[in-house]
This record gives structure tokens, C-alpha cells and sequence, in this order.
């Protein structure tokens, strides 16, 4: 990444997506230090040492990632140790001697096995993604330390929303955005809202402000228009530029529906509707309290499991570390992450992967199981995406640059996409008696919220036009309060007027790894529908296909991130990637939703009936250990059930809690 010479207009920027869309041997050029003799021995050896490294390097970071993320006891954890394993492990990534070390062997490699080239490619290209100037490096870990203590106050923030009397009640982010969606007193509404909206200065006035200068800094010190270029070009292969040629046509071809919808939810429920404390309740509050029955928490896990092993899905023998439910300190949004990720090792071993799991479930909650339910689903469909990946190096399993973010969110996005589907409740959402929830439950639900599908849109778009904006302020402008007032101006611009999920409350702006992040959902949920119509022209059906899994895992999940997003996508499904899947199921009308819906339901229905007794042993070849921060909860390989046993002794636990929680209300 030096400068580019007076007499060329080619910059660093330029020749690095050059290169990542180059085969490498076009770009590792002539010049070595190297004879032609160099052995594929020493190549090999080169890389079991760097693939050994790496990993060491990659499990203590997240070792520490998930202990300051889950608020575990101890002086083990720390964001100190944080930044500093952090550190360690980018500097490997980042080292310009091994970088060109790779780079020569692969120049000077003749007849090697492709798992050896291959894997020297995957580190030429993660060590080219980490490739740093001196100045820019020395940024970023400046940014780095900054951005571990903000996160470490964030989850120490006092949040919650002040009730009328003036007594605050403590809620976590997910708490309140649940009270958004089922209270019944608007002005418990507010509060909660107004408690999201506190998280915004909380962040800009504990180092959010300084972070933003600082990732700009380091990306213009590489030679990139900005931050969100930088990041946009490392994980996709592109730029920020043709980024938005993509999201800015999603947006002005949805604009009309969004206005549409504004109009119908305040004709609906008058004006007030679109205060951003009622949109959410207005469209379905009544129907999750309905739905409810429908879905205990405490249940959830075992139905992913279920519904998951109908599909054909395995985990190729990893371990699952599930912390579920929320309390206080821990911190504030779902995610999945891999301390040991899956590959294939040079003996022909097998690595299974071991994966963290985290969601922030409230099981006394109203709604809480839906919740947990498509969480589970989503964070577990990274979890089997990963498990199945089957390369000859870790960077092939790694979900950072040059991962694609729209790759690694397509995955869950399609698999809790079927939490929806009037076929998969029909199978899998049932009360306490195990009566299936009645169709007409889900027609009501359909009927209050299709017209508005689009909202889910809009919201993610104006994520990334917000970030886009906010790293192309000039540095001067940079303050807490234009950062906050530029958050609604994108908010009252993309989405028509006040997001329930104030900008700003959203973890993924402020998180290092997550930053510049949600442009990945908006492409993934691109080819979900892309995906989802392939599955139904092929097969007929999507629930309990025993032939999705299989089919994710040979055209998804066992390349990693050795093959182009753009380039699987249309592999699979036949076509370049569009939005035109999406956008019809937006446009399709409430009656033939509805029709389309009861049809499949009507035929979940009568499988269930024609089904053998449900089967008591579920296989998914992975170890599941349930915990609630340092507390063991459950361990499928030590239960007497096994993986169901485990679910049972869970669910026990959660009983337990919730019946604690009532008797101390």
C-alpha cells in the first residue's frame, strides 16, 4: 500500500481490487529471492506452521472476545486482553515478511497439490485484506483500544426505560424493542423508545466520536475514499461505488411501496400509527401476544434441533456453546463466532468447528419465543454454514475479510426465513397441549403485517446509508451531535420517519468487526428469495426437505471463502444475483399470500397426521452445551438424553427461572 508514483494515476485502492479479482498468479509477478527448485515440502511446511499460528493466534482473541461479551467472572477477561490478543492475531494477518513469503512460494511452485496452492492463495488474499502502512497500522490500534472500551461501558450502561411515576426499570436493548412490539400502554411505548434513543449519546460521548475519525484516518492512510470503502472493498470484492449502484436502484424500486404502506398504516390506525413507539405495536402487537402459546421459549431449542435435522442438516462433529438467555452486563445483540474453526488439516484429519452462541431472551417476556426462535435459527444457520466448511486452512472458515459478509448472512437469513412460513408453524408452532397453531391465527398475522413487509427494507437500507454518510463527513464535522442529527435525517429520508430501532441503538455501527457491516444482510436477503424460489421451482417445498441441507452444503458451505458470493449464488440458482425475488414477494398481494399460505399449511397439516409418533433421537452429529455466563447448564455428550436430553434439562432451568421471577414480582 504505498503511494502510487507521480507518473501513474493507479491507486493502492485500485491495484487492491485489481488483485482481488485477479487469479493470483497474474499478480504475484515475476521478482523472487527464490530458486525455481523450491519444494512443495517447504511450502507445505510453510503453511502448516502459518495455518498453526493463525489458529492459536484466532482462539485466544476469541476467547477473550467471548468472555468481555458475556460479562464472565474472573481477571482473565478484560478489554486490556482483549485488544491486546486482538492485536496479536491482526499483526500475523498483517506481517508484510509472511505475506511476501507466501508470494514466492506460489511463484515458485511447480506441480504442487492444489489444497498447497490454494491454501498459500487464501493467506496471499486474508494478508493482502490486512495489509498495512506503518501509519495506518499504528491508527488502528489506537482505534482498536478505544473501540474495547466503549464496548466494555456500552455493556455496563445502565439501560431501560423511566415509567410515569418517575421508577426506572432496568431492560436491555432486545427488552425494549420487545415492549415496542407488545405493550399495550403507549406510554410504556415511549419510554422504552426513548431508552433506545439514550444509547446514541451514550456511545458519541464515550469514544464513538474519536473511533470515527480514526477508522477514516487509517482507511484514507491506505488510500481508500474512506472507511466504509475500505471495508466494503476487503469483504466483497468491490467498491463502495458499485455498492450503491446496487442499494440505491433497491431503494428508489421500493420508495413507492414504502410511501404506500405510510399511507395504509395511518389510514388504518390514524396518525399517530407512525410514531416510532406505535408502528410495531399498531401492525402486530395483538397477534404476537395471539401467537405467544404458540411459541415457549423454553422449547425453542429443541425445535431448531428438529427442524434442522428434517432438513438434512449436520454439523460434522462440532461443539455449540449456546448462551441464551439475557441478564444483566452481557452484551447487546445475537452473534455467532468460531474460537476453533472448522478445516481440513494436511494429515487429512478432520478440525470440527466449536462455535459461540449468543441471544438475549427474557422468557417472561410476551413474544420472547418467537424471538429466541428466529434467533436460533439465524445464529444456528451460521453455525452449520461453518461447520460444513471443508478447506485446508482456517481462513477458509473465518468470518472476517476476505469473507463476504452477504455470504455468511445469506445462510442464516434463508434458514430463519422458514420461523415464517405457515408450513413450518404448522409442524413446529405449537402450544402447551401440542395443538398446532390455527391457521386463522396466521391469516390475521398475515393480514396485519404483509402490507408493511417493506419497512424491513427500508430499515436495513438505512443502516448503510447512514454509515455511508457518516464516514464522508469532513473530520471537522465529526461531533456527537452531528452524528446524532445526521441518524435522523437518514432515518426521516430512508424509512419516511422515525425508526423504532433508533440508528444509533444498533450494535453493528459501533462494533469493530460489525462496522460497515449491514449492506451483507441487504445483499443476503437478495438471494434468500433467490434461494427460496430455486428450492420451490426444484422441489415443490422447503420445510423438512431433507434435500436442502445437502444441497447448502455442497454449493454454500464446503467452498468457505475460496469462491466469489455473486459467483455461488448463480451456480445454484441459474441466475445472476437481482432483487427481482424479493421485490415480487413485496408486491404479491395479501389474498394470495394468504391462498399460497393455506395451501401449504393445509398440506404440513396432514403430514403431521399421516407422520409416524415424533421421533425421540435427533442426530445433527454435534455436541450442544448449554450455559448461562460461568454456569453450566446442560452437555448433550454427558446427558442421558443426549442432544434432546440436554433440551429437557434446559428447559427445566428455564422453568426454574421463570418460576423464580414470579414469585419474587
Amino acid at each position: 500500500n504505498n503511494a502510487s508514483s507521480a507518473t501513474s494515476n493507479i491507486t493502492c485502492v485500485d491495484l487492491l481490487r485489481m488483485r482481488l479479482s485477479l487469479p493470483f498468479t497474474a499478480l504475484l509477478g515475476s521478482r523472487s529471492i527464490m530458486s525455481a527448485s523450491a519444494t512443495s515440502t517447504t511450502a507445505q511446511t510453510f503453511v502448516n506452521n502459518f495455518n498453526a499460528e493463525y489458529a492459536e493466534k484466532h482462539y485466544a482473541f476469541e476467547e477473550q472476545f467471548w468472555g468481555t461479551k458475556m460479562a464472565l467472572k474472573g481477571d482473565k477477561f478484560s478489554s486490556a486482553e482483549l485488544s491486546r490478543t486482538k492485536k496479536e492475531m491482526e499483526d500475523l494477518l498483517a506481517d508484510p515478511a509472511k505475506l511476501k513469503e507466501a508470494k514466492e512460494f506460489r511463484a515458485n511452485l511447480e506441480d504442487a497439490s492444489e489444497d498447497l496452492t490454494k491454501t498459500l492463495d487464501i493467506i496471499i488474499r486474508t494478508c493482502q485484506c490486512n495489509d498495512m502502512t506503518p501509519q495506518a497500522k499504528a491508527i488502528r490500534e489506537q482505534t482498536s483500544t478505544i473501540e474495547s472500551d466503549l464496548e466494555m461501558k456500552r455493556n455496563q450502561m445502565k439501560l431501560g426505560y423511566t415509567l410515569a411515576e418517575g421508577e426506572f426499570e432496568a431492560a436491555s436493548s432486545v427488552g425494549l424493542r420487545n415492549l415496542l412490539r407488545t405493550s399495550s400502554d403507549e406510554a410504556i411505548r415511549k419510554a422504552a423508545y426513548e431508552g433506545l434513543r439514550s444509547i446514541g449519546p451514550f456511545v458519541c460521548s464515550n469514544g464513538f466520536v474519536e473511533i470515527v475519525k480514526q477508522r477514516n484516518q487509517m482507511a484514507k492512510a491506505l488510500e481508500f475514499e474512506d472507511y466504509y470503502d475500505y471495508k466494503v472493498t476487503n469483504a466483497e470484492g468491490f467498491s463502495k461505488v458499485k455498492l450503491f449502484e446496487i442499494l440505491d436502484g433497491l431503494e428508489e424500486g421500493t420508495r413507492p411501496l414504502m410511501l404506500e404502506a405510510r399511507k395504509e398504516l395511518e389510514k388504518r390506525f390514524g396518525k399517530t400509527a407512525l410514531d416510532p413507539w406505535n408502528t410495531s405495536f399498531m401492525m402486530a402487537g395483538s397477534i404476537i401476544k395471539k401467537m405467544d402459546p404458540y411459541f415457549p421459549f423454553s422449547k425453542s431449542v429443541e425445535r431448531y434441533i428438529r427442524s434442522y435435522s428434517a432438513l438434512g442438516i449436520t454439523y460434522k462433529g462440532a461443539t455449540m456453546n449456546l448462551d441464551l438467555l439475557d441478564r444483566e452486563n452481557k452484551y447487546s445483540n445475537g452473534f455467532c463466532h468460531w474460537p476453533v474453526p472448522a478445516w481440513r488439516k494436511p494429515d487429512g484429519t478432520w478440525q470440527p468447528s466449536v462455535t459461540n452462541f449468543t441471544s438475549l431472551a427474557d422468557p417472561t417476556a410476551v413474544g420472547s419465543g418467537l424471538t429466541a426462535l428466529t434467533t436460533l435459527m439465524h445464529e444456528a444457520g451460521h453455525a452449520a454454514h461453518f461447520a460444513n466448511i471443508q478447506q485446508p486452512s482456517p481462513l477458509f472458515s473465518q468470518e472476517r475479510a476476505p469473507t463476504s459478509v452477504a455470504y455468511a448472512e445469506n445462510q442464516s437469513m434463508f434458514l430463519d426465513s422458514l420461523v415464517s412460513d405457515a408450513a413450518w408453524r404448522a409442524k413446529y408452532a405449537h402450544d402447551a397441549t401440542g395443538t398446532p397453531i390455527p391457521f386463522e391465527l396466521i391469516e390475521e398475522g398475515i393480514r396485519a403485517t404483509h402490507p408493511f413487509a417493506v419497512f424491513q427494507l427500508r430499515a436495513m437500507l438505512s443502516v448503510s446509508y447512514f454509515e455511508k454518510a457518516l464516514y464522508e463527513l469532513p473530520e471537522s464535522e465529526v461531533t456527537a451531535e452531528r452524528i446524532q442529527s445526521l441518524a435522523d435525517e437518514i432515518e426521516l429520508k430512508i424509512q419516511g420517519g422515525f425508526s423504532a430501532r433508533p440508528l444509533l441503538s444498533v450494535p453493528h455501527i459501533v462494533s469493530d468487526e460489525a462496522s460497515c457491516y449491514y449492506q451483507g444482510y441487504t445483499l443476503a436477503e437478495m438471494s434468500v428469495h433467490q434461494t427460496r424460489t430455486f428450492f420451490k421451482e426444484r422441489d415443490g417445498y422447503i420445510v423438512d426437505n431433507p434435500k436442502v441441507g445437502p444441497t447448502l452444503a455442497k454449493a454454500y458451505w464446503e467452498c468457505g471463502n475460496s469462491r466469489n458470493f455473486l459467483d455461488i449464488v448463480k451456480d445454484l440458482t441459474g441466475k445472476d444475483l437481482a432483487g427481482e425475488s424479493w421485490t415480487n414477494a413485496l408486491k404479491e398481494s395479501v389474498d394470495d399470500k394468504v391462498a399460497s399460505e393455506k395451501k401449504e399449511y393445509d398440506e404440513a397439516i396432514a403430514q403431521s397426521k399421516s407422520a409416524s409418533q415424533e421421533c425421540e433421537k435427533v442426530d445433527l452429529d454435534m455436541t450442544v452445551r448449554f450455559v448461562d455466563g460461568d454456569k453450566l447448564i446442560s452437555d448433550s455428550s454427558t446427558s442421558a438424553g443426549g442432544l434432546l436430553g440436554a433440551c429437557k434439562e434446559f428447559e427445566d432451568f428455564v422453568a426454574a427461572r421463570v418460576a423464580g421471577a414470579s414469585a419474587s414480582a
